[in-house]
């Protein structure tokens, strides 16, 4: 037998219309391939990213001096609205998903997703919902001005653009639960063989977690959302104190989503970082375990914290309490990871290559969020600080 293959002709079985896949624009459309899905997903949230910082560089402008500026006090409104939903919802969370169809295959050894069509689904969908978003500032009476959390009962007061960004959060909704669905069985069903829980990579622990909360708490806002929906248009007073409704309800529940979404943006980063540090520190990551049980404490804490965005709205002293523990809580798996992080450095052969460098900074910024983050969990700091630049410059 030659150890040189024959010349391209010579295959017998080969012939030059074996590969049907698509060209064109069709191998974008009808992509079921999940690089192809991946890139899609970046190029779409580096799209958003620009539209989203277009919207805080008007902010900006507006607020270079005191005195009005640029744009009028409603169109304030507006963009920090918008900035704030196409920021998250249109920028950092297709990001992470498009690392997700990346990288997920690739790193537990599987062909592909496990649901190949319903990943492009999920991906087209985000196109409606988008353009509902952006064209919301074409509406009569411009685009939402409630602020992206869209706090009752201002949101029952806005014009249609209210309607047409509820509707856009039900289809991102939608999106972000197939595509955890499909993360969710691609991780438990596809494995390599050998391949236990405790050895996949830690991006693949993080996104798996990542995708639990998202199917838990996407439900959530899509209920907020559609009692806002059915205030406004079908006569009911959910968050109406007129017919007997309480406006305080309305964040309960959108805090109650809200909160585990901030870690649901975090977490693949951290999978991230914990992927980046070992290689250019040239040794395994430090305590790999702990890392698991760390990202799931979080996942799990972050389920009963979410009061502490409340504080400001009249709460029992022992809520407050309550609350304020548990998000003091937090920090313990969060210093975990910080911990392992700089002990996957420690005397490592490090160099500095530009990844490094990012996640050097990344750790910095972090920590630095994380430490405003334990001052304001405190309520009475937090009663002083609430609506302020510091509670802005913590969540950045």
């Amino acid at each position: 037998m030659s150890a040189v293959f024959p010349p391209h002709g010579a295959v017998a079985d080969h012939h030059d219309d074996h590969d049907h896949h698509p060209h064109g624009w069709r191998r974008w459309v009808y992509a079921t391939n999940h690089k192809d899905i991946g890139t899609l997903y970046l190029l779409f949230a580096f799209t958003m990213f620009l539209f989203g910082g277009v919207l805080a560089l008007g902010i900006r402008a507006e607020l270079f001096q005191p005195g009005l500026q640029v744009v009028n006090p409603e169109l304030f409104n507006q963009l920090t609205t918008m900035h704030g939903l196409i920021m998250v919802f249109g920028a950092i969370m297709p990001a992470f998903v498009g690392f997700a169809n990346w990288m997920i295959p690739l790193q537990i050894g599987a062909s592909d997703m496990a649901f190949a069509r319903m990943n492009n689904f999920s991906f087209w969908l985000m196109i409606p919902a988008a353009v509902m978003l952006a064209g919301s500032f074409f509406m009569p009476g411009g685009a939402p001005a409630a602020g992206w959390t869209l706090y009752a009962p201002l949101t029952l007061q806005m014009g249609p653009s209210m309607d047409a960004g509820i509707f856009a959060m039900h289809i991102l909704g939608a999106s972000s639960i197939m595509g955890s669905i499909n993360i969710i069985v691609t991780i438990l069903n596809m494995r390599a063989p050998g391949m236990t829980l405790m050895k996949m990579p830690m991006f693949v622990w993080t996104w798996l977690i990542t995708a639990y909360l998202l199917i838990a708490v996407m439900p959530v806002l899509a209920g907020a959302i559609t009692m806002t929906l059915t205030d406004r248009h079908f006569g009911t007073t959910f968050f109406n104190p007129a017919g007997g409704g309480d406006p305080i309800m309305y964040q309960h529940i959108f805090w109650f989503f809200g909160h585990p979404e901030v870690y649901i943006m975090i977490l693949p980063a951290f999978g991230i970082v914990s992927h980046i540090v070992p290689a250019f520190a040239r040794k395994k990551l430090f305590g790999y375990a702990s890392m698991v049980y760390a990202t799931a404490s979080i996942a799990i804490l972050s389920f009963i914290v979410w009061a502490h965005h409340m504080y400001a709205t009249g709460m029992p002293v022992t809520g407050q309490l309550f609350f304020m523990y548990a998000t003091m809580l937090i920090s313990v798996p969060t210093g975990v990871k910080v911990f392992n992080w700089i002990a996957t450095m420690w005397r490592g052969s490090m160099t500095f290559e530009t990844p490094m460098l990012f996640a050097v900074g990344f750790i910095f910024v972090f920590t630095m969020g994380g430490f405003t983050g334990l001052i304001c969990s405190m309520a009475p700091i937090d009663t002083q600080i609430q609506d302020t630049y510091y509670i802005v410059a913590h969540f950045h």
